[in-house]
């Protein structure tokens, strides 16, 4: 079970549902509210009759998920385009492909809201919920966000595997379940591809490169690396030791 989170600013929230609504109308981070806005007008030629989503990205998933994904942030024509997180892009295409593969989700893409796709046992959210310039939020950014991600950690109280994807999603997840402060900085889980650690309270992280063009193509990430850390996921809530 995932600690009850330690933060300044709780979004008070009683359901998924509620905090999502809370997401979507958040304008807290001025340069991002500005990037996205653009993103969506301007467009991408590919995607020129797209009505893009333009808004922050809620996490996506089964309320009832013992396996919890933490991302970076929303893509600026992939979740920013769709509104679904990991939804329309290369990286979608890597996390669907692997999640239907080990049996969390019930088709291997994501297209848009409407394509269809379900997720069981799995919840997939972000470090930041609006795409930032140059795929990269600033530290203030993360931040402001981070209350958006500890009131989903109280509102997914079955989660027992968390995967934080890169180094930002890993130290979300650390920060924003409250474990960052709560352990000695010697003895925090370290960011590496298929770490894996043991919180006192039960819960396995492990952590992966993130499933980025940057990663992919340049086989940083290989396939088989991919399936690895899932396989492994699969296998801690199947209840292997293997």
């Amino acid at each position: 079970m995932v600690t009850r989170a330690a933060v300044a600013s709780p979004v008070p929230a009683r359901t998924l549902a509620d905090l999502s609504n809370a997401v979507v109308h958040c304008r807290a981070c001025p340069r991002l509210v500005r990037w996205r806005e653009r993103v969506a007008r301007e467009k991408k030629r590919a995607f020129r009759d797209w009505d893009y989503w333009g808004k922050p990205v809620p996490g996506f998933g089964d309320r009832h998920a013992r396996l919890l994904i933490v991302g970076l942030a929303p893509a600026a024509h992939g979740a920013n385009r769709t509104g679904r997180m990991f939804t329309g892009d290369a990286s979608g295409s890597w996390m669907y492909e692997a999640l239907h593969r080990f049996g969390f989700a019930n088709q291997p893409n994501s297209l848009s809201l409407d394509d269809g796709l379900r997720l069981t046992d799995c919840h997939i959210t972000a470090a930041a919920r609006c795409a930032p310039p140059a795929n990269k939020p600033t530290s203030d950014e993360l931040n402001r966000c981070r209350p958006f991600l500890a009131a989903e950690l109280r509102l997914l109280p079955r989660v027992r595997v968390v995967m934080g994807l890169g180094r930002i999603g890993h130290e979300a997840w650390l920060k924003a379940s409250g474990w960052w402060g709560r352990v000695a900085p010697r003895e925090r889980p370290a960011f590496a591809h298929a770490a894996e650690a043991a919180l006192p309270d039960g819960t396995i992280l492990i952590t992966s490169y993130h499933p980025s063009q940057q990663n992919t193509n340049t086989g940083r990430l290989t396939r088989a690396m991919w399936h690895g850390v899932f396989r492994r996921a699969r296998g801690i809530l199947d209840g292997s030791t293997g």
